[in-house]
């Protein structure tokens, strides 16, 4: 199947080169560009893409004035932010919470004979979108409300005393959900592990932290992981949890390096499963991949716990579908469900 591709930037040099890269890859067909959000909206209605790309700081309608538009539609395409860190992180931030699938990083007006450098990164996530289920912020807002609880499998003898979180795309909105409905008293220190290009990671715990009760932060070296705090694992590093003394701590590596991502899921679960043992709770929420899967069986191995998101909810039900038809997930449920399965077992 063809996806049908929309480009939309206030950039006539950026139009031409996402064009050319999208055009140039197999399955792909660009079958317009607009020039801002208004313009954009016209041709949405013309051209019935499957998937836009979207600048954000462009002049008429900007890019988050357009997504609230676009989530007013039946059937609306997904989007791919194409965003400059640095110039407009907070909005790309906003978008993702908004229902953007995924971001790809764009250099600078100063660089942009570099927008080439992008090609595999945004072929692989406007493909990626294509799959992916529209998830805008008005249908996460009016969730249905939770039936009883799922079963789950019978839990270890240890009350968990600390959460892991592990996400891909649809992270960002999925975080926001989850964060938002964690008490104030939550009794366990919150990691957290978000694929995301680098630049954008404080962004998004400033914005999760004025949406929680929790104080959410990024991670820094040394950073003591303690109840009440959640901490995002900053984008270009991994995130590893160790034990001082008396003390919890986030260390931040940029060891391994062959991995795919970093932060990775499966380096931060590793990391827990060895300090926190059965006392450790493991969450893999929406994304693409199977980041997490090792993780979570080193967990499991330790005697601990795995819980994931059901396939309802998910933006990309790849990481919690590995995890879960490995047989090592003990709970799944959609996110409007996983607080009160959490709380089962912390």
């Amino acid at each position: 199947m063809t996806l049908r591709v929309l480009v939309v930037d206030d950039s006539a040099f950026a139009r031409k080169v996402l064009r050319k890269v999208l055009s140039d890859a197999e399955g792909l067909e660009v079958v317009g560009t607009a020039r801002d959000g208004l313009d954009a909206l016209e041709r949405v209605a013309e051209l019935k893409p499957d998937v836009i790309t979207l600048d954000l700081v462009m002049p008429s309608l900007d890019g988050t004035g357009f997504l609230r538009a676009l989530a007013g539609m039946p059937e609306a395409p997904r989007v791919v932010v194409v965003s400059s860190a640095g110039t407009d992180s907070e909005l790309a931030v906003s978008a993702l919470q908004a229902g953007a699938v995924d971001l790809v990083h764009k250099p600078t007006a100063l660089a942009t004979d570099r927008l080439y450098e992008l090609s595999a990164e945004l072929v692989e996530k406007v493909r990626v979108a294509g799959r992916a289920v529209p998830r805008y912020a008005q249908e996460l807002a009016e969730a249905a409300q939770a039936p009883e609880a799922p079963p789950v499998r019978p839990m270890p003898a240890a009350s968990p005393k600390l959460l892991a979180v592990g996400t891909s795309t649809g992270g960002p909105q999925a975080l926001t959900r989850l964060l938002s409905a964690l008490p104030r008293d939550f009794p366990a220190p919150v990691v957290l592990a978000l694929h995301i290009p680098a630049g954008y990671t404080e962004a998004v715990a400033k914005r999760l932290d004025s949406q929680s009760a929790l104080e959410v932060v990024e991670a820094s070296d040394g950073m003591e992981l303690v109840p009440g705090r959640a901490v995002l694992a900053r984008a270009g590093y991994h995130l590893k949890v160790v034990r001082h003394g008396s003390l919890n701590l986030a260390r931040l590596d940029r060891h391994p390096l062959g991995t795919p991502h970093h932060p990775s899921v499966d380096v931060l679960f590793q990391s827990v499963a060895q300090v926190w043992g059965r006392d450790a709770l493991a969450l893999v929420l929406t994304g693409m991949g199977e980041d997490g899967l090792q993780g979570a069986r080193a967990v499991r191995a330790a005697g601990g716990v795995v819980l994931t998101e059901d396939e309802s909810s998910c933006v990309v039900y790849g990481m919690p579908r590995a995890v879960a038809e490995a047989g090592l997930s003990n709970g799944s449920a959609p996110l409007n469900e996983l607080v009160p399965l959490i709380s089962r077992f912390v």
